[in-house]
């Protein structure tokens, strides 16, 4: 959705993948953690990833923040190929960028962000 801020999302949320069964893990990234959205001026919103606690497919997410018409391509192509957020995780991406959000949230699916405070 072009809006101000962009809304993205592929899959399934979180409440959906828990009623078809699937025990779900999440990651989260805010944007007001990334020094690109930071000198950009638009640090709203975040990237969430949800995805399977067994194998880490990715199941769905969904993004609210700058550019998130443009980074929905890469989580597509992960689900496409049944990877899994771990397969995000270990690809590199350029910091700073906004991409790297990509990166944290799947990072964080499994308590393991770069740039963000860890969560309980």
């Amino acid at each position: 959705v072009f809006s101000d801020p962009e809304v993205a999302w592929i899959g399934l949320t979180e409440a959906a993948a828990a009623s078809l069964g699937f025990k779900v893990r999440t990651g989260r990234f805010p944007f007001s953690a990334s020094g690109r959205a930071l000198a950009m001026g638009e640090a709203e919103g975040f990237v969430k990833i949800v995805a399977d606690e067994t194998t880490g497919e990715i199941l769905g997410a969904h993004l609210i923040g700058p550019n998130a018409s443009d980074l929905i391509h890469e989580i597509t192509a992960f689900m496409a190929l049944r990877a899994g957020a771990k397969d995000i995780e270990h690809m590199i991406h350029a910091h700073p960028t906004l991409a790297e959000s990509v990166s944290e949230a799947s990072r964080a699916v499994f308590g393991r962000p770069i740039h963000a405070l860890r969560l309980p």
